[in-house]
């Protein structure tokens, strides 16, 4: 079976470190969060050292990516995901029943996923440095940012559970994040804009 190149390693590292951290965060966050689960597992202080560590890291892979030669499809695919479509939203309001010729190398569902992580680090990372180092701001912030925080975790939380099951229920997707590479005829049912030009796409935006 042809197989057809998908992501770079560039790409693939910047997946999995930022989905390293983004774990890393949810789950010794969750372990703060939790009473119970804080007394099961213990060292408190060494759970939120580590949690605040993943939280300031989030955005280096992403400065990481842009700071050598590989950043070219990188840049791509970040256009391809800020890009919305009329056939995108078609996607979106028939759960992906419609439009389905029109789509590229992501559809409206991993654009909505992408656009929801580029929108909940900074928010993290703005709520969590509040509320880690509080002095310098009012009571109104510390609480203000708490709340969002908790939200924005407990959304997170939810979006990665979806992204999780996506991936495991579609074994080629994750094979292509895992070795760059996915079946052609996979391709064609799923990304056949994609499928039908992969060469022009790695010039162009599926815009």
């Amino acid at each position: 079976m042809e197989d057809l190149a998908r992501f770079t390693a560039a790409e693939r590292a910047l997946h999995w470190s930022v989905a390293a951290l983004v774990l890393t965060c949810a789950l010794t966050g969750l372990t703060l969060y939790v009473g119970s689960l804080s007394a099961w597992v213990g060292r408190r202080s060494l759970v939120k050292t580590v949690h605040v560590l993943a939280g300031v890291g989030l955005p280096v892979p992403f400065l990481a990516a842009y700071a050598g030669r590989w950043r070219g499809a990188i840049r791509r695919d970040f256009r391809r995901l800020s890009r919305w479509s009329p056939s995108d939203r078609r996607w979106l309001g028939s759960r992906g029943h419609e439009a389905g010729d029109q789509v590229g190398k992501f559809n409206a569902g991993q654009k909505a996923n992408a656009a929801f992580i580029a929108g909940m680090i900074p928010v993290m990372l703005a709520t969590g440095s509040i509320m880690r180092w509080f002095e310098p701001f009012p009571l109104s912030w510390r609480t203000g940012a708490t709340f969002v925080h908790d939200w924005t975790a407990i959304a997170t939380w939810l979006v990665v559970a979806g992204h999780i099951l996506f991936a495991l229920s579609q074994p080629q997707a994750l094979r292509g994040m895992l070795t760059g590479r996915v079946a052609r005829r996979w391709a064609e049912d799923h990304h056949p804009r994609w499928a039908r030009r992969p060469q022009d796409e790695a010039r162009q935006d599926d815009g």
